[in-house]
């Protein structure tokens, strides 16, 4: 259940990815869905979560994106297990706490793939700071929205199976 789950979220992660990235400004990635579902199944599930989503979503990414395959898929899986080892240090229950892990690893894993990519192309590159700060914040208010979801959609799940059921069960014989 737990692996279908993981690798449920990193797909619609990746589907919502493909789907919304033609309509950011200039065609520039400004949001990171597959790094949001990553976090959100190391936070849900655990730091082997965080590895399994990190290294299917980090490689499908790599695929459909084209360029050096394995960058964004090691820089996820490392991300993936950071934060799945801080959610089981310390307990993140509120959707704004875990919006601020969002953010951290967002950080963490732009600052991972600048680097590795400058240890293969052997010259800095540069770092936009702004396209950084930029993408940090959209993916936090993803995660928020994710992670408030997540904890509303079950509710609502229930309440809507309550209230469908037949008059007859309600009775009291």
């Amino acid at each position: 259940m737990k692996l279908t789950a993981i690798v449920a979220t990193v797909v619609v992660a990746a589907l919502l990815q493909v789907a919304l990235a033609r309509y950011t400004a200039g065609g520039r990635l400004v949001f990171d869905f597959v790094l949001v579902g990553v976090v959100f199944a190391a936070l849900q599930w655990g730091p082997v979560a965080g590895i399994l989503g990190g290294t299917i979503g980090g490689l499908l990414q790599d695929v459909l994106a084209g360029g050096i395959v394995g960058v964004g898929g090691l820089a996820k899986t490392i991300v993936g297990c950071g934060a799945g080892v801080i959610g089981a240090q310390f307990v993140l229950v509120r959707p704004s706490a875990r919006m601020i892990i969002v953010a951290g690893a967002t950080l963490v894993h732009r600052l991972i793939v600048f680097g590795l990519l400058a240890l293969i192309d052997q010259h800095w590159p540069g770092l936009p700071v702004g396209a950084m700060l930029a993408e940090t914040a959209v993916n936090a208010i993803i995660g928020l929205v994710a992670f408030h979801a997540a904890g509303v959609v079950p509710g609502l799940v229930a309440r809507q199976r309550a209230s469908r059921r037949s008059t007859l069960s309600r009775r009291r014989w």
